[in-house]
């Protein structure tokens, strides 16, 4: 065992492989790189690797010329390395790193073939007798002496004078100064022999007065100063420089450098872009290219000259086509297909100086926006990225690490657009309702300069550290919940809703994009299977329920496989999808009309719900038993409670007109429950079906079963308008529901809905309380005086002036 400088025991086996090295001298602690082309040596490298513990004896030889040197042209005192890494070349040669661990001497050489095998011996350092005072004052002439000669121009390792600051070991100090001054291999080997480190240091102080010697001598016989020189001697000299360095080619490092820089010149960077570029090229030419900040530099390099800075895809501005593209794909979406073609004619008009527009598809799952992104992108010309922002927490995800950081990458655009290779692609921003946030940042903030139009053109990634123009890029982001949205965020972006599928929708999606989709994805024809309107009209009802078209592509795959194996083993006949073959098929029908009510019931109303997954038709039940409070049951949340207490306010306030007797209310409690208890259910829109629900349970009157509602009740019994109306009244069209009472100021929204769908319900607008009464409940007979709080027009008449003075 043998101590190294840092006080550390170094453990190495008696024998070990000895790599013989012709022309420098390894100190310990040196790290560095060996090429190694002979062939025994090369054998003594992977032995070396073979063992656990990696470990390698280096000589040097006596004469460096010699190709195959004996025992006795190796000296004896050598130093025990470790091969950090190694690395095969072309030519057959390797490359290895090394570090150098402790001195050792050979005893003996215990094997020669086919390569040297040694047994060494743990040499040990002599410990320091000098006083510190005399070690204080060796060390700071060697510095001083060593500045002196740098600044002669001997050229050195540029961070040399900045280590040698750290290290107060005057043997780790000697041995350093000693790698990096180019000694001959005798002069080198001697100072690694001298085992007492202050007269190791004192040697290297009398190298290093000699070498000031020569070089103070030089400097008095030196020619003419440079500027000495006339015009035509200094051309001259640097075309000599010039030639010299071409033919030698003497680091093959510069041809990799010359190859970066007539890429980045050829890529017509930014001024700011290529200032950059251009600097951390010349740090890069300067640094060793072994050490992990060269790597970090030739990565953000091969990443500035990757991405597109200038190249752009030749944009298709005819709307004609566009128009034809987007109908092949999509069906319907009339809304998104014309804000497209409006986009493509401002770019005919405007050219390419016309910015990108910032788009937000909102709607249910299943319904088409991600599809929607690589359409537009088909049409336009452009090429398409989808990056996925769901659970993305990190802001260094959009804005990129710093290279300071191990493994820095630059943020998720700027990848994108190195993925595109354009600058004006299609982006889409997929579930970006579904951002979080966390310790690590905020994103949803991040995004900000991203989709802010005044902003994108300079938005800087923190790897890149320099400007980057999103401003030509088309952004499309998809959500299903805008209130999950900051309003900051969605304040940026135009809002597109998609709503959810009619049932004559889904039939005409399947039949035109869906079947045919399937078929070709399970190999099957027109030859084996038929789809009937009856038995995909029978999928929709029974097997599907939902705003989008995702489940009903998973049964029409479902049955396309059944098919493909009935051909598989052997069937010939045609199957023809009706509905007796698909429930052949695929089994019972797992949905059914049994959600809508099928007889009036007392206390029992039907409301309607919106949920990113489209509208949904809600169920609420009322009964009394003897008690004195309400109860609410459901998972409902704080808002659907609080408008049931509302209902329940204004019902026993208005009690006599509605013929309720007021010892209801002391003597029975009121328990209102919503179905599918386990999940949860909130808003205001369920008031007016609540406020039905009790007066037709404390009136016993029945409520018709035909009816669905949907409306936000006040304390003095005024309808207010709700949100989702499409998606509710769909939800009501797939129950069979054929009225819907809707309040009255949300007869806007109906224009959404396509005329030949509004013809099958019959929409009731209403403006209170009593109108739904009327309608909801069979055989009502209650009057509500809901002008009683009222001022009259007379009463509302200000006073005169004269009227005031007179009273």
């Amino acid at each position: 065992m043998v101590t190294n400088y840092e006080g550390e025991a170094i453990e190495f086996k008696e024998t070990l492989p000895l790599l013989p090295v012709r022309d420098l001298v390894v100190y310990p602690f040196m790290i560095l790189p060996l090429f190694v082309g002979r062939e025994t040596s090369i054998k003594a490298v992977e032995e070396s690797l073979n063992n656990t513990d990696r470990l390698i004896l280096l000589a040097s030889q006596k004469d460096i010329t010699a190709e195959n040197p004996s025992p006795s042209e190796i000296y004896q005192m050598g130093t025990v390395a470790m091969i950090m890494r190694m690395r095969k070349l072309p030519d057959g040669r390797i490359k290895i790193l090394i570090q150098g661990l402790a001195k050792a001497r050979i005893k003996e050489f215990v094997g020669t073939e086919p390569f040297y095998q040694v047994k060494v011996e743990k040499v040990e350092t002599q410990p320091v007798t000098v006083a510190p005072a005399t070690i204080e004052a060796l060390s700071r002439s060697v510095k001083e002496n060593l500045e002196k000669v740098i600044s002669f121009g001997k050229v050195l390792s540029p961070d040399i004078m900045m280590v040698l600051e750290d290290i107060t070991d005057p043997g780790r100090l000697a041995d350093l100064i000693a790698s990096n001054l180019n000694l001959k291999v005798g002069e080198a080997q001697k100072i690694l022999e001298i085992l007492d480190p202050v007269e190791r240091l004192n040697t290297i102080n009398q190298i290093l007065v000699h070498e000031l010697e020569v070089l103070n001598a030089q400097a008095k016989v030196k020619p003419n100063k440079p500027e000495d020189y006339s015009k035509q001697q200094r051309d001259f000299l640097k075309d000599q420089i010039k030639s010299m360095k071409q033919e030698l080619d003497e680091n093959e490092k510069d041809g990799e450098f010359v190859e970066i820089k007539e890429k980045l010149i050829a890529k017509s960077l930014p001024p700011e872009a290529e200032k950059e570029a251009m600097k951390q090229l010349g740090r890069l030419e300067r640094m060793h290219p072994d050490s992990s900040e060269a790597s970090i530099l030739r990565s953000y390099l091969e990443w500035v000259v990757d991405l597109p800075w200038t190249e752009k895809s030749e944009e298709i501005t005819d709307l004609k086509y566009a128009k034809e593209v987007l109908d092949e794909d999509h069906f319907d979406l009339d809304k998104i297909k014309e804000r497209i073609l409006e986009y493509l004619a401002v770019r005919q008009l405007k050219g390419a100086t016309a910015k990108g527009p910032i788009l937000c598809f909102s709607g249910p799952p299943g319904v088409g926006k991600t599809s929607l992104g690589k359409s537009i992108a088909k049409a336009t010309g452009r090429e398409f990225v989808r990056i996925s922002l769901g659970g993305v927490k990190d802001e260094s995800e959009i804005r990129g690490h710093r290279r300071t950081y191990v493994g820095a990458m630059p943020g998720r655009f700027v990848q994108a657009m190195k993925q595109c290779k354009t600058t004006n692609p299609v982006i889409l921003l997929d579930e970006l309702d579904k951002l979080g946030s966390d310790f690590k940042g905020d994103p949803a903030s991040a995004m900000l300069e991203v989709l802010d139009p005044e902003q994108n053109c300079t938005f800087r990634d923190n790897y890149l550290n320099v400007s980057y123009d999103l401003s030509q890029i088309m952004f499309i982001a998809t959500a299903n919940m805008l209130d999950q949205i900051p309003g900051p965020l969605r304040d940026r972006m135009e809002i597109i809703n998609l709503s959810g599928y009619s049932h004559e929708e889904k039939v005409a999606i399947s039949k035109k994009y869906l079947i045919p989709k399937q078929m070709d994805e399970h190999g099957i024809t027109d030859d084996h299977i038929e789809f009937h309107d009856e038995g995909v009209e029978a999928l929709i009802n029974g097997y599907t329920r939902e705003a989008g078209l995702r489940n009903l592509e998973r049964q029409v795959g479902a049955l396309c496989r059944k098919v493909a194996k009935k051909i598989a083993t052997g069937s010939v006949t045609k199957t023809h999808i009706l509905t007796a073959t698909v429930e052949e098929l695929l089994g019972p029908a797992m949905y059914s009309h049994e959600d809508s009510n099928e007889f009036d019931e007392v206390g029992v109303a039907t409301g309607l719900a919106w949920t990113a997954a489209g509208g949904e038709i809600l169920h609420i039940e009322a009964t009394k038993m003897k008690g004195r409070r309400i109860t609410l049951t459901g998972q409902l949340g704080e808002v659907m409670k609080e408008s049931a207490q509302t209902a329940m306010g204004f019902i026993r306030s208005h009690a006599a007109e509605l013929g309720i007797d007021d010892k209801v209310f002391e003597e029975n409690e009121i328990h209102i429950h919503l179905p599918a208890g386990a999940i949860p259910k909130d808003g205001p829109s369920a008031g007016i079906t609540l406020a039905t629900v009790i007066v037709s349970l404390l009136t016993n009157t029945y409520i018709s079963k035909d009816i669905a509602m949907t409306g936000e009740i006040t304390l003095t019994g005024k309808v207010l308008p709700v949100g989702g109306i499409k998606e509710k009244v769909l939800a009501a069209m797939r129950a069979g529901i054929e009225t819907v009472i809707i309040p009255w100021k949300c007869q806007k929204d109906l224009l959404e809905i396509p005329a030949h769908y509004r013809k099958k319900i019959n929409f009731v607008p209403v403006k209170n309380i009593q109108e739904v009464l009327e309608i909801a409940l069979v055989d009502w007979k209650g009057q509500l005086s809901l002008d009683s709080r009222k001022r009259k027009t007379e009463e509302k008449k200000p006073r005169t002036k004269n009227d005031q003075v007179a009273a």
